[in-house]
């Protein structure tokens, strides 16, 4: 577990060898809940090479000083990505006439 924000990653490793790669994370919110997007690479186990980059959405609890994973949504395909883009931006627009 992670006592800080800046300390949470899904970078992961088996028998020291990185087999989830983190590759860039923002924070979307801050606080006793904070949400953080991630991108990332895996490791194909096929031909034990990294995959295409995939995406992430992460909730985190913190409790008693540490943070704690609450729930997840990968984001599929690159085609699942701009759908949601296209979506929120569509809604925004609503909002913002």
């Amino acid at each position: 577990m992670s006592s800080t924000i800046e300390d949470l990653t899904i970078q992961y490793e088996e028998n020291g060898e990185v087999v989830v790669q983190e590759l860039d994370k923002v924070v979307l919110t801050k606080g006793a809940w904070t949400t953080i997007m991630f991108r990332y690479k895996q490791i194909d186990n096929k031909t034990g090479k990294f995959g295409k980059d995939m995406y992430t959405i992460r909730r985190y609890r913190k409790m008693k000083g540490e943070y704690r994973p609450q729930s997840k949504f990968n984001i599929s395909s690159p085609d699942q990505a701009r759908k949601i883009i296209e979506t929120l931006e569509g809604w925004i627009k609503d909002l913002e006439a």
